[in-house]
């Protein structure tokens, strides 16, 4: 008798328990959806109908005036590829990628290592070096043209010390090294970046290498590194994003008067995103430059997928299944 009426209690309870668990579940995605909700009407306003807007005005030849549109189809597309100014800026953008990206990774991994060294004065040593990552790029590029003006840089007055003439730095084609070196200026993110990896390498195995034998430069190349290929990939993957869409220090570096316009920016600074904006505010071809903006993007995921896909055996994952961890334990040694 005890046993049937506590057999009837525990069903109850358990029925009780699955339809509060089941009401629970329904409230809860309710919940969820209306705390995403500013969210996803953000993203559905100014990225999904903006992105869906964009490619509607690349089959159209849309001047952004009459209001107007005149269907095209892929002619937009078809023109890129006979725009020669178009292949420069798509050309110069891959320089500019090529050079800053190692450069930066590079130079960033190397900071880092040097200022997560146990050495005096070291939260100082890292707030100067991160500093110029943190001023607005209209105060860098300011700085840049003052420090490289031809009339009373600093850098010609140096020259002129040693008998060298002014060099017009600003002019193609050493502006470009100028826009890259304002751009390696900024590298302290990166640094903070691989800093962060750094610190949360285990200390135990780079100790127990130095036992072993290994010297630093084996300690860094058999451990750090492998260690470190995530956020290398990281810093690859955002870092050429980022370069294919960079604009603004191009434009900044050659507006020399209120009366400068973009289709006066010099050849070696002529960038990707220097032509868009050209087509879209000095020529009014909207149509056109939604065009060019997405064969961007197709090309920004190709490079994505081609960089995940080049690196997927290079890269460790301590996270990941067993098997796979040995693997790329057993790769780094």
């Amino acid at each position: 008798m005890t046993t049937s009426v506590a057999s009837r209690a525990s069903t109850r309870t358990r029925r009780r328990t699955v339809e509060t668990s089941t009401g629970w579940k329904r409230y809860r995605a309710r919940t969820f959806y209306g705390f995403i909700s500013p969210w996803l009407l953000g993203f559905v306003l100014l990225t999904l109908f903006p992105l869906g807007y964009a490619l509607w005005l690349s089959l159209t030849n849309y001047d952004g005036l009459t209001g107007r549109y005149h269907y095209v189809g892929a002619r937009n597309y078809t023109d890129i590829l006979n725009d020669h100014d178009a292949l420069h800026a798509l050309t110069r953008t891959g320089i500019y990628t090529a050079i800053t990206v190692p450069a930066g990774i590079i130079l960033g991994l190397a900071l880092a290592v040097l200022v997560n060294r146990p050495i005096r004065g070291r939260p100082a040593f890292r707030a100067f070096l991160y500093l110029p990552a943190v001023v607005p790029i209209v105060g860098s590029a300011l700085c840049f043209k003052l420090l490289f003006n031809s009339d009373f840089g600093m850098l010609n007055n140096i020259l002129g010390w040693f008998g060298i003439s002014s060099i017009d730095w600003l002019a193609d084609p050493t502006v470009f090294w100028v826009m890259v070196a304002m751009t390696l200026w900024g590298v302290g993110s990166t640094m903070i970046i691989s800093l962060s990896g750094l610190q949360g390498i285990p200390q135990e195995l780079q100790e127990a290498a130095r036992v072993d034998g290994a010297n630093a430069w084996q300690v860094f190349r058999r451990i750090t590194l492998p260690l470190l290929s995530p956020i290398i990939l990281f810093e690859v993957i955002t870092g050429v994003i980022f370069a294919v869409q960079a604009f603004i220090p191009a434009l900044l570096l050659s507006v020399q008067s209120a009366s400068t316009t973009v289709t006066s920016v010099p050849q070696s600074n002529y960038l990707y995103m220097i032509h868009v904006y050209a087509q879209y505010f000095a020529y009014g071809r909207f149509g056109y430059a939604s065009a060019l903006l997405w064969v961007l993007f197709a090309l920004i995921l190709i490079l994505t997928l081609i960089i995940f896909k080049a690196t997927a055996g290079a890269v460790f994952y301590e996270s990941g299944p067993d098997e796979q961890v040995a693997r790329r334990r057993e790769q780094s040694r």
